[in-house]
């Protein structure tokens, strides 16, 4: 399977959600209380494990590993706590929450297929806390509408780019984080050392420096994007052929992700 996780993870309503974050704040707030706010992630992880443990909470699993594979590529992530086998949480103890956490628990709730997670940050006066929930379902992941409109293919490798990526599609489906794409594909492609490479820019003949891309070859480059909004999209498309004119590139490859809607453009001079 392309994602394997040892606990089978179940869908559960938000009403059911709401009845295990209940009991699980309750020993949240008790941890925090008796273990201040200075501690280490982890000695909170071990103790809130403990509280839960002895609260007899139904089915506490803590580290569970959920692992993400296609072909020979494999990436291992691992879930603080699973209670009652359908609620993820996160726990964090740093200064405050950002976006990118959320987008972590997101991801761990798309992997495992389930609605509801939760953030707890022990850092604050106050235990800090993120409900994180989503709809998708792994099928409803799959239904994906793919534009090759402006697409141009210049050699295999340009194909090769597209396929595997609509073969990690196929396999995972969308909307998981963009770095695990971004790592399988380059990991398919010849791995980093040989596609993360550094070409030079320059403006009416002086030298700039270098800028580090990922390629294809030598002189076509790729780039992987999840821009939502139409306005951001046609941002970084311009500042990509900015780039794009002072450099020894003679396509770019570019493949954003749009929410169901997978977008291929290719960029040329």
């Amino acid at each position: 399977m392309a994602i394997t996780c040892p606990i089978s993870l179940n869908w559960i309503s938000q009403e059911q959600f709401t009845a295990i974050d209940y009991r699980v704040m309750r020993e949240v707030f008790a941890c925090h209380n008796e273990m201040g706010r200075l501690c280490d992630e982890g000695i909170y992880h071990t103790d809130l494990v403990s509280r839960l443990e002895a609260a007899k909470l139904r089915t506490v699993h803590a580290e569970v590993p959920m692992i993400v594979s296609h072909l020979d590529f494999s990436k291992t992530y691992y879930l603080d706590l699973v209670l009652c086998q359908s609620a993820i949480y996160e726990l964090k103890s740093v200064v405050q929450l950002v976006p990118e956490h959320e987008a972590q628990v997101l991801n761990y709730l798309l992997l495992g297929g389930v609605g509801h997670g939760k953030i707890i940050n022990f850092r604050p006066s106050k235990v800090q806390s993120r409900f994180v929930n989503t709809t998708l379902t792994p099928q409803s992941r799959r239904d994906l509408v793919v534009d090759i409109n402006r697409w141009k293919e210049d050699g295999d490798r340009c194909k090769t780019l597209r396929q595997t990526f609509l073969d990690l599609l196929e396999d995972w489906g969308g909307f998981l984080e963009l770095g695990l794409y971004l790592e399988a594909l380059i990991h398919f492609l010849g791995g980093e050392q040989h596609v993360s490479q550094m070409i030079p820019l320059s403006r009416n003949g002086v030298v700039l420096g270098k800028q580090r891309v990922h390629l294809l070859t030598p002189d076509i480059a790729f780039r992987l994007t999840a821009l939502s909004k139409v306005v951001d999209a046609q941002d970084h498309e311009q500042n990509l052929i900015s780039l794009f004119r002072h450099s020894p590139l003679k396509i770019i490859q570019w493949i954003n992700l749009d929410h169901h809607h997978i977008n291929f453009i290719t960029l040329t001079k």
